[in-house]
Formats: structure tokens, sequence, C-alpha cells
């Protein structure tokens, strides 16, 4: 049951994405970057391009999250170790 809501998701995605694709078919825009400004792209080109940029912010906030777990942990296992040599001694 998992699988299939996981495959009809992905279907529902696709089937909005080709009909954002067809009804913005031709469709130009200018984007202004702030230090240059685009003519005539095409409206499906910016979607595309926001969600790239929004896939590459969603990276490196899941990195710095994961640096930060990752330190915490290596943290507490020397901590860890350091108690269990003074057990030792």
């Amino acid at each position: 049951m998992n699988r299939f809501l996981t495959w009809l998701g992905l279907a529902l995605v696709m089937v909005l994405g080709i009909g954002f694709a067809i009804g913005n078919a031709g469709r130009e825009v200018a984007v202004n970057l702030g230090f240059i400004t685009l003519y005539r792209v095409p409206v499906t080109f910016v979607a595309f391009g926001g969600m790239v940029v929004g896939m590459g912010v969603v990276l490196a906030a899941g990195i710095n999250a994961d640096l930060k777990v990752r330190r915490l942990l290596r943290e507490r296992h020397l901590e860890d170790q350091r108690e269990g040599d003074k057990r030792l001694e």
C-alpha cells in the first residue's frame, strides 16, 4: 500500500508538471537578477531554475544540520570513551 501511494504521488507530480508546461508553452517573461536582466525567458525555465535553486538551498541546509549532529555524536563518543578509560584505571 505504501509503495502504491509513493508511485501515485510521483505520477501526480509528473502530471501537474506536464500540465504546467503545456499551459505555459510559449509564454516568455523578463527575469531581473539584480545585476543583469534576462528578456524573453520561457516560464518553464524560470520554474525549473527555481526548483534547482531550492534543491541547492535544502542540500546546503541539510549538510549544515548533518555536520552539527555528527559533531555532537563525536563529542559524546569521546566523553564515553574517557569515562570508560577512567573506570578501567
